[in-house]
């Protein structure tokens, strides 16, 4: 990746001297959607000006819209990391300054940098997981769903006119991949059938409206969503869609729970589902905990994809997410099948 190729602002972020604070060397993290900036003691995330259909960064308003969203939101489950919203702007003389007088260039949102060797990602990829560890993240999403938001409108999130446009939305989009190295037409038709199966069971979500399960969720939640330090960290939900967080609380800890089995550690993820059924009354999720598994996997497909394709990403990550989505479309067709 060639730093010409980058806007303005992200090379002077680049820049250690940008900051107002004691940075050694600045890491540029890209996700398909955002620029992420390790520095010193402090990460800055900036979203890439995009539309994906299922969020739209396109103007400037609303990046600053949804960066004041990302940190309310998430402050719900980690208020001490997410610190507020920052700016770069342009200056009289046309530098750029972080936090300085001028036009706006470009928001961002400051957050504390947590320890990368305690990433639950990290512990997982280096045989350091614990069921303990599992049982911490257990205590605290049990009380953060019980008092999460729910009824009326969030209900309406939950029905199978929903949910079926939330995953046949996610697979739509990615039928233009099909055929390539990480997603086989085979894979595809059978992930659909699967799909449409279970979504033809519309008493099923019914149910789930009616139980109190459908609630203001995380959406995204995933090993690399929590760090596991001097407590739990659980961050970087979904600001940008409110249909995606709004969800069956199945769906959310099957984003986990799939995570897991992703690493080849069923035996975890399925003892993180027992125990949250146990901790959260909740013995019908296992009804629906393969399909939500199916649709999340997809999901990190589909990313995966979107991430290779993107014209700024260099050939080794391209690479890396072609490798990952393979990886999880497979995992997707693997639920599928438990089911046939």
């Amino acid at each position: 990746m060639k730093d010409d190729s980058l806007p303005d602002y992200v090379r002077y972020l680049l820049l250690p001297a940008s900051y107002p604070h004691p940075v050694g060397e600045v890491v540029l993290v890209q996700t398909h959607i955002s620029y992420v900036f390790l520095a010193g003691d402090f990460v800055y995330k900036f979203k890439k000006p995009m539309d994906f259909g299922f969020l739209d960064f396109t103007t400037l308003e609303k990046r600053k819209y949804f960066c004041e969203q990302e940190i309310l939101l998430n402050r719900r489950l980690c208020p001490s990391i997410y610190l507020g919203r920052v700016s770069v702007n342009r200056l009289a003389s046309g530098a750029l300054a972080l936090e300085g007088p001028g036009r706006a260039e470009e928001y961002g949102v400051k957050m504390v940098r947590m320890p990368a060797e305690r990433m639950m990602g990290v512990l997982v990829r280096n045989g350091e997981l614990t069921r303990g560890m599992l049982d911490s993240i257990i205590r605290v999403l049990a009380p953060f769903y019980e008092n999460a938001a729910t009824g009326g409108a969030i209900d309406r999130f939950g029905s199978v006119a929903a949910v079926g446009r939330n995953v046949r939305e996610n697979l739509a989009q990615c039928q233009r991949f099909v055929g390539c190295s990480a997603l086989s037409q085979g894979e595809y038709l059978r992930i659909n059938r699967y799909v449409d199966s279970v979504l033809a069971r519309e008493n099923i979500f019914s149910r789930r409206i009616r139980d109190g399960r459908v609630r203001d969720c995380h959406g995204d939640l995933h090993s690399a969503n929590i760090c596991l330090a001097d407590e739990v960290y659980i961050y970087d939900c979904i600001e940008f869609n409110h249909r995606f967080r709004y969800c069956d609380v199945a769906a959310d800890v099957a984003f986990l729970a799939m995570d897991l089995d992703f690493f080849g550690m069923e035996n975890f993820s399925g003892y993180f589902i027992s125990r949250f059924v146990e901790v959260s009354s909740d013995p019908e999720l296992l009804e629906v905990l393969d399909f939500y598994k199916c649709y999340r996997a997809a999901v990190r497909g589909k990313i995966g994809l979107l991430t290779a394709h993107e014209p700024e990403v260099d050939a080794e990550s391209r690479a890396l997410a072609l490798e990952q989505a393979a990886r999880y479309f497979v995992l997707a067709q693997r639920y599928a099948e438990k089911a046939e």
